[in-house]
C-alpha cells in the first residue's frame, strides 16, 4: 500500500487570487474547492492538484517549499519572468548570487519560486513544473520515497530526490538544517490512501511520521508530520 500525492495545499488569505495567478502562469484550468477556497488541476495524468485554502494568519517566513520552474531557452526563461510579473508576482531576495543563473520571484501572497535558467540537465524531461524543491534532511527524502512509493533520483551529500516512476515533477531536498517554519507550515502535501484509510495511516507512522496537533483533524483529513516535523494531510478516498 502507498499513498497518492493528490494535492500541494496552499494557506492563503485570498485564495481565488492567489489560484487565479497559478492558473494563468501555468495555463492550468481552475475550480472551486469545495472544502473552501480554490484548486488548480493537473494538466496531464502525472501531475497533482494545487489547492489555496483560505486563513487569516500572514505569512511571515520563507516556505519550506517552492516550486522550480524551467525554461528551454533564454528567452523563454525572460518570457516566463514577464508573464510572473504581469500576473502579480515580484521579484526577491533569498540569498541568491549574482552569477545564478536562476530567478527568484514571489507570488502575489510571497510564496516563493524559482525560474530556472536553460540547461538544467537535472530537471531535463520534468515538464514546466520541474521541481518542488524543499528543505529537509536525507532521512525525510527516505521517507517520502517509501510514503509515495517513489524511487531516489538523486542521493549524495545529504541532498536527495524522488520522483514518480510515471515521470513529472520531481521533489527534492537539501538537506539540514530545515528552515523555521514560523509556527505552522503554509505549503503542505495532501495525500489520498490507496486502500483502507486507517491502515495507511498506520503504515505512515511505521515509517516515521507522527500525529500532528489532532485540533488540525477534520472530517475526513488526518494531519501527521513527517520525521522533519513538516506537516502533511491524509484524506479520505473520494
Amino acid at each position: 500500500m502507498t499513498s497518492q500525492l493528490f494535492a500541494v495545499c496552499f494557506d492563503a488569505s485570498q485564495p481565488l487570487r492567489v489560484a487565479r495567478f497559478w492558473a494563468d502562469l501555468l495555463g492550468r484550468k481552475m475550480v472551486d474547492d469545495p472544502h473552501d477556497g480554490a484548486v488548480v488541476l493537473p494538466d496531464d495524468d502525472v501531475g497533482f492538484r494545487l489547492r489555496f485554502a483560505a486563513t487569516a494568519d500572514p505569512k511571515v517566513v520563507q516556505n519550506r517549499m517552492h516550486f522550480d520552474l524551467t525554461s528551454g531557452s533564454a528567452e523563454e526563461q525572460q518570457q516566463t519572468v514577464a508573464r510572473a510579473l504581469e500576473l502579480g508576482a515580484r521579484h526577491i531576495d533569498v540569498g541568491q548570487l549574482p552569477e545564478e543563473g536562476h530567478v527568484v520571484l514571489a507570488d502575489p501572497e510571497g510564496n516563493e519560486f524559482c525560474v530556472i535558467e536553460a540547461g538544467n540537465n537535472f530537471l531535463a524531461g520534468c515538464g514546466f513544473v520541474g521541481a518542488l524543491a524543499c528543505d529537509g534532511s536525507q532521512a525525510v527524502g527516505y521517507f517520502w520515497s517509501e510514503a509515495l512509493g517513489w524511487p531516489l533520483v538523486w542521493d549524495q551529500d545529504e541532498e536527495t530526490a524522488i520522483q514518480s516512476p510515471r515521470g513529472g515533477a520531481k521533489i527534492t531536498w537539501g538537506g539540514p538544517p530545515p528552515a523555521p517554519n514560523g509556527g505552522r507550515d503554509r505549503v503542505r502535501y495532501e495525500l489520498v490512501a490507496d486502500g483502507d484509510h486507517q491502515a495507511e495511516v498506520d503504515r505512515l507512522l511505521s515509517l516515521g511520521a507522527t500525529r500532528f496537533d489532532t485540533a488540525h483533524d477534520v472530517a475526513g483529513r488526518v494531519a501527521l508530520a513527517d520525521p522533519d516535523g513538516t506537516e502533511f494531510r491524509v484524506l479520505t478516498p473520494r
